[in-house]
């Protein structure tokens, strides 16, 4: 029988730090603690590349003196350990300059629900053993090297588990676990100079909803070699359809002008824009904290209070913005639940699962309607100007030419305006609706396209 002590669980951590901060003298405080296990598989040429096994503790405590707050953190789980750890961050916070916006939510805005109970965030099941993990790279690898002029394909296979816990000391104490199966291949096709290279993977929550492992090396090959002896597309004006692998990224520029953050400095090109349209008419974009089986769903943030589903833009009508505590203060405004954290970092805004209304034309028929202009499967670099929404990117893809791909594209950049770009996207209906952002393609008419 062995005297091991009990590994102590990420819920008692929480509350021991938040008992040792009341010791140490702060007025207020929060700790977070995530433990994090994972094992991973690489295979290449046939062999086995690299296996690992990864396991982490991190320890994050936040405390308060009046408006002045300060944050340390650790990776040593011992309890005994926290009393010095709080006795350093009250000593920070004393010397720490005054906020006055820093604050814990109060206890009545406190969630209720405080677990992911129907979220169904963890499989109970998850493949942890290397060699199934292995077999699957091997399957990956073996489907892409069967096509044909590919040279080589670097298959990874992975599982992960983490269990988070985060405790106020205005009552709050609540958290869950989380499972990830991952499987991805890189295939490269081509010789010499002339390579180029793409990808597939799928990552669920339930290593049973993942895709064959064999369809995804097949789709990684079949991707990299239809870019071979790519060319620069004419430089002008041209329709862009950005492939739904690449359209969230539309998305996610928007995003970061309606985060609070963004707004609260003033260095937004959406500041000015609340109640005015900012995507076409008829799409909404939503948000969905607890849509099951997604990474990103929770019943609270990263504050404690209760996440609600919503809709960030509605009728193609900016509603709202993503706030945390701290930033909605600053705007007058009430939290919308949104803050985010790690044990390391205090909270700031970020959005949950989002949903864009998809529209009832396939990819195949956006690419007849656009005739001819280019198709953007890839996007290197950026040059965004947050406050006028100007945008630069580097692309690849395919050139169209009647509705038809006719040939592939790199060394390409795509330019416009922001603010422009999203009120005439033309949405398509391939979402995939397991991901956190369900964003289909998304074709912008009349973009500035610089090649040859």
């Amino acid at each position: 029988m062995s005297d091991a002590p009990a590994v102590a669980s990420p819920e008692e951590l929480a509350e021991a730090l938040i008992d040792a901060a009341r010791k140490a003298g702060a007025d207020a405080a929060d700790a977070m603690v995530v433990e994090e296990s994972a094992t991973g598989i690489d295979v290449r040429a046939g062999k086995l590349e690299e296996a690992g096994r990864a396991e982490a503790m991190q320890i994050g405590l936040r405390v308060f003196i009046g408006q002045r707050q300060a944050m340390t953190s650790a990776s040593d789980s011992r309890p005994g350990g926290f009393a010095g750890l709080a006795e350093r961050a009250v000593a920070m916070a004393r010397e720490a300059p005054e906020d006055a916006y820093a604050g814990l939510a109060p206890a009545e805005a406190l969630a209720e629900a405080r677990d992911a109970t129907g979220l169904e965030l963890e499989d109970p099941a998850i493949d942890r053993d290397p060699a199934a993990l292995e077999a699957a790279a091997r399957e990956m690898e073996a489907a892409a090297m069967a096509a044909p002029g590919i040279a080589q394909a670097e298959a990874s296979a992975a599982w992960s588990r983490s269990r988070l816990h985060l405790a106020t000391s205005t009552g709050f104490s609540g958290g869950w676990t989380a499972t990830m199966a991952q499987l991805s291949l890189v295939a490269i096709a081509g010789e010499g100079l002339g390579m180029e290279r793409d990808y597939d993977y799928d990552a669920r929550v339930f290593t049973a909803d993942l895709r064959a492992p064999a369809e995804i090396g097949a789709l990684a090959a079949e991707r990299a070699l239809s870019r071979l002896k790519p060319r620069k597309p004419p430089t002008g004006r041209a329709h862009v359809l950005y492939d739904e692998r690449v359209a969230g990224s539309l998305v996610g520029h928007l995003l970061s002008a309606i985060n609070g953050s963004a707004v609260a400095r003033g260095a937004s090109w959406a500041r000015g824009l609340m109640g005015e349209a900012v995507l076409p008419a008829g799409i909404d974009l939503m948000e969905e904290p607890h849509r099951p089986r997604v990474p990103g769903s929770r019943r609270f943030d990263a504050e404690g209070l209760p996440t609600r589903e919503r809709k960030l833009v509605e009728d193609g009508v900016l509603q709202g913005w993503i706030l945390d505590l701290a930033n909605a203060r600053k705007l007058g405004l009430e939290s919308t639940a949104n803050a985010a954290r790690s044990p390391r970092s205090g909270p700031n805004p970020s959005a949950h699962n989002l949903r864009l209304t998809e529209g009832e034309a396939s990819l195949d028929d956006l690419l007849k309607q656009m005739g001819t202009g280019l198709y953007v499967t890839s996007l290197i670099g950026a040059t965004i100007n947050p406050n006028t929404g100007d945008y630069s990117r580097g692309a690849s893809g395919f050139w169209v030419e009647n509705g038809e791909i006719a040939w592939p594209v790199s060394e390409c950049t795509i330019a416009g305006s922001l603010p422009d770009m999203l009120r005439r996207v033309i949405p398509a209906n391939d979402a995939r609706l397991h991901t956190g952002r369900v964003i289909p393609s998304l074709l912008v008419e009349d973009m500035s396209v610089a090649g040859a």
